[in-house]
C-alpha cells in the first residue's frame, strides 16, 4: 500500500506488525499530567509578562514582551491542542482505523504536531537576534525595532512555520500515522521517496538553524556586555542586561537538550532513508523530551526573578568568596530589570552623562 499517495488510508499499513507498544493506562495518565502542567505553567507565565507589557509600553521594553509572551502563548496552544489530540487517541485505545478513516485528524496532528515544533524553535532565536542587536546598536534598535515592527516580525514566524507544516498537504502528501499509533508526521518508516526525505531534512535542518542562530547571538550579546563590564565603571542599567541573557540563555539551553534529540534522529531518518538505524522507541523518547521544551519554558519567567536570581548569587558568592554582581542595582523583579535596560543605554541624555563622566574625573 502507498500510503504516501493515498490520503484516504493514509499510514494504516503501519499499523500491523508494528514492535512498538506503549502502556495504555501509564501513557494516558503522563498525557493527562504533562498537558496540565503544560497549560497551567503557560497561562502563569502569560499572566506575568501580559502585567509587565501593560506597564511598560516603551517601544524597547514591549520589544521583549511581546517576543517572550508570542513563544509562552504558543506553547501554550501546542499543550493545549497536540494535547487533547494525543488524550483522545490514548482514550480510543490508538484504533486509528475507527476515527481516522478520511485522514483528517492524522492530518491536523501532523501539522499541529510541526507547526508547534518550529514556531517555538524560530521564536527563540529572534529573540536573541533581538537582544544582540539591542545591545550592540541600540540606536538602531530603538528607531527599528518597534512595537509594530515585532508584531510584523512575530506574524511572519507564525506565517513561515505555518507554510513548512502545511507544505505536505500542498504537495498531496499526507501525514503518517507513526508506529507506536500515537502520534502523526512526516513519514519515518521505509523511507525511500525523495520527497519524504526532503522535509524531514528541512524539519530538521530548520530546527537546528534557529538553535545555532541562538548560541551565536546570545555569545556575541555575552562577550560584548562583559567587555564593557571589565572597560567600564558605570555599572548602572549593566545587570539588568545580564539578567535578559540569563533569561535567554536558559531557554536556548532548554531547547537545545530537549529538542536536539528529536532533531538529529530526523535528520538521520532522512539521511540514511530505508537504512536508517532509528527505531520506533528512540524516535517516542526524543519526542517526549522535545515535548519537556513547552513545558520547561514558561518556567524561564516565573523562577528568573529576583527572589531567586538572589540566592543563586549569595550561593555562588558563597563557593567563590567574591563579589560578582551588585545586588542593589537589581530592583522588583527580573522582567521589569531585563527590560529597564533598553531605555537607559538608547537615552541620549544617558549617553551623554556616561561619556562625561570620565571627562570630569581628568579635570577637563
Amino acid at each position: 500500500m502507498n500510503s504516501s499517495k493515498s490520503p484516504g488510508l493514509a499510514g494504516f499499513g503501519i499499523l500491523k506488525n508494528t514492535t512498538c507498544h506503549t502502556e495504555k493506562k501509564i501513557s494516558v495518565f503522563f498525557s493527562i499530567i504533562f498537558m496540565t502542567v503544560g497549560i497551567l505553567s503557560n497561562s502563569l507565565a502569560i499572566a506575568i509578562l501580559m502585567k509587565a507589557y501593560q506597564r511598560f509600553r516603551q517601544k524597547s521594553k514591549a520589544s521583549f514582551l511581546l517576543l517572550a509572551s508570542g513563544l509562552v502563548i504558543t506553547d501554550l496552544f501546542g499543550h493545549l491542542i497536540n494535547g487533547a489530540i494525543a488524550v483522545f487517541v490514548y482514550a480510543s485505545d490508538k484504533d486509528w482505523i475507527r476515527f481516522n478513516q478520511s485522514n483528517i485528524l492524522c492530518s491536523v496532528f501532523g501539522i499541529c504536531m510541526v507547526f508547534f515544533g518550529l514556531c517555538p524553535l524560530f521564536l527563540g532565536s529572534v529573540m536573541a537576534v533581538e537582544r544582540c542587536i539591542g545591545v550592540t546598536k541600540p540606536i538602531f534598535h530603538s528607531t527599528k525595532m518597534t512595537s509594530k515592527h515585532v508584531k510584523m516580525m512575530l506574524t511572519m514566524v507564525c506565517l513561515f512555520a505555518v507554510l513548512i507544516a502545511l507544505l505536505p498537504i500542498l504537495r498531496f502528501r499526507a501525514y503518517q500515522i507513526q508506529a507506536s499509533r500515537t502520534w502523526c508526521f512526516y513519514k519515518t518508516e521505509h523511507v525511500e521517496d525523495w520527497e519524504d526525505r526532503f522535509y524531514l531534512l528541512l524539519f530538521s535542518c530548520l530546527g537546528l538553524l534557529a538553535l545555532a542562530i541562538s548560541f551565536l547571538c546570545n555569545a556575541v550579546t555575552g562577550i560584548t556586555l562583559l567587555r564593557v563590564k571589565f572597560k567600564s565603571q558605570q555599572r548602572q542599567g549593566r545587570s539588568h542586561h545580564f539578567e535578559m541573557i540569563i533569561q535567554l540563555l536558559a531557554i536556548m539551553c532548554v531547547s537545545c537538550i530537549c529538542w536536539s534529540p528529536f532533531l538529529v534522529s530526523m535528520a538521520r531518518i532522512g539521511i540514511n532513508a530505508s537504512h536508517s538505524k532509528e527505531n520506533c522507541e528512540t524516535i517516542l523518547f526524543a519526542l517526549r523530551m522535545a515535548t519537556w521544551n513547552q513545558i520547561l519554558d514558561p518556567w524561564v519567567y516565573i523562577l528568573l526573578r529576583k527572589a531567586v536570581l538572589k540566592n543563586l548569587y549569595k550561593i555562588t558568592r558563597g563557593c567563590c568568596g567574591t563579589h560578582i554582581i551588585n545586588l542593589h542595582m537589581w530592583e522588583l523583579s527580573s522582567i521589569k530589570n531585563s527590560l529597564k535596560v533598553a531605555a537607559i543605554s538608547e537615552s541620549p541624555v544617558s549617553s551623554k552623562q556616561i561619556n562625561l563622566q570620565p571627562l570630569s574625573s581628568t579635570g577637563q
